[in-house]
């Protein structure tokens, strides 16, 4: 079985460095270079690829972005200089996030993890279909005698507030009459995650980990409880 690869990277080294490296692997092969994000969209719209090498940072459109539009996209390897972005790019399912410079021996741990995914008997890979993205979900919130439309996007986190909730936004607080247990029932399958008897935190807003603390968008720093830790390492797969 041999895995159609394409290499989608503003800089003309990573292709070249790359392109080495699937030379030496003879189950893998070269499909094509994309030089932007919708040079890629065009090309998979046409050609079916097994593995994507997916650069973070480029113009117009973002690596994440891109990947967020495709409805099927194929294995996604990330190949970037910024770590920053790992947690939320294992939450829309990568295979491996390897940083710039890249050694041979990450990107052969990287594709045998495709390789292994795969296994012998699969069948072609299919284009992937451009789709428009769904309708951004949202929840409404009593505050102050007002019912408020909440994004789940924007917000970043919600703290206790003794018999009360406040919830984080980026230009406001919203302070409700509620259980921040309750709430976080109502959040949990939106990707919202309890790390502390007093916090709910937005895991697509977490940047980094710091000791017992997260690092959101924003410079926020939330702590992690005792008895949460654990959930939250495995939660973000550290």
């Amino acid at each position: 079985m041999i895995l159609q690869c394409l290499i989608v990277d503003d800089e003309p080294p990573a292709h070249r460095l790359l392109e080495s490296y699937l030379a030496q692997l003879d189950r893998l092969q070269l499909a094509g270079n994309c030089y932007n994000a919708v040079e890629a969209l065009n090309f998979l719209h046409q050609t079916p690829v097994d593995i994507l090498f997916l650069d973070i940072n480029m113009p117009e459109l973002s690596g994440l972005e891109m990947l967020r539009t495709l409805a099927q996209p194929p294995a996604v390897i990330l190949t970037t200089a910024y770590s920053e972005f790992a947690l939320e790019s294992y939450e829309i399912g990568v295979v491996d996030y390897l940083l710039k410079p890249i050694r041979f021996d990450r990107f052969l741990k990287a594709t045998n993890r495709v390789v292994a995914q795969r296994g012998t008997d699969t069948p072609p890979a299919t284009p992937a279909p451009l789709t428009p993205p769904p309708p951004e979900p949202f929840f409404f919130v009593k505050a102050d005698g007002t019912q408020h439309k909440v994004w789940y996007r924007e917000l970043h986190y919600l703290e206790a507030k003794g018999n009360f909730v406040q919830l984080h936004l980026p230009d406001q607080r919203l302070l409700t009459a509620d259980t921040l247990s309750k709430m976080h029932q109502k959040l949990a399958d939106h990707g919202f995650l309890r790390v502390h008897k007093s916090y709910v935190v937005n895991l697509k807003k977490v940047r980094a980990l710091r000791g017992n603390q997260l690092l959101l968008e924003g410079d926020l720093k939330i702590p992690i409880g005792n008895s949460y830790r654990q959930i939250v390492l495995g939660k973000i797969g550290v």
